[in-house]
């Protein structure tokens, strides 16, 4: 039996750019793009809020969001509105295509953000008063590299 020494050059290359791909199109494959992103955040939003784990949806929550909402305050208020006076255990939601959006304020006192991401979504409520049904647009953008969501009080 013969053996050789070292492994050949090219075949060493090859497996590296084998790699390399692998990594590059799981990694376009998982973090998609900004729209998808932006969604994505949109959807794990709401499926706290579906299953009334309202802290951690408030966590979801730009810094501005926060301000305007105690954690605690948001908590007792999103289950004593929804839970509560309409009567609902749940909802189900949409949620539709992001789009960018140049510059945009989320109040008329607040800060412009750049970079930020309109997301509408529907939510449906089979309530004791009946089906009824809030059309919201969402606000999505990145604070300190994380994706967080927002509200419009224009």
């Amino acid at each position: 039996m013969r053996y050789r020494k070292g492994t050949p050059l090219p075949l060493i290359i090859i497996g590296a750019l084998g790699i390399f791909l692998v990594f590059f199109l799981l990694s376009l494959l998982f973090n998609g793009s900004p729209e998808d992103e932006a969604k994505r955040l949109v959807h794990t939003f709401y499926t706290f809020e579906q299953k009334a784990d309202f802290g951690s949806s408030w966590e979801l929550f730009h810094p501005l969001m926060k301000e305007r909402f105690a954690k605690r305050d948001y908590i007792q208020q999103r289950n004593h509105v929804f839970m509560s006076h309409f009567g609902v255990d749940s909802f189900d939601y949409t949620v539709g295509e992001a789009k960018s959006v140049k510059s945009w304020k989320m109040a008329k006192d607040a800060p412009m953000l750049n970079g930020v991401y309109q997301v509408p979504i529907t939510q449906t409520f089979k309530s004791t008063y009946g089906t009824f049904t809030l059309h919201q647009s969402i606000f999505v953008t990145k604070e300190d590299g994380k994706w967080r969501i927002l509200w419009s009080y224009q």
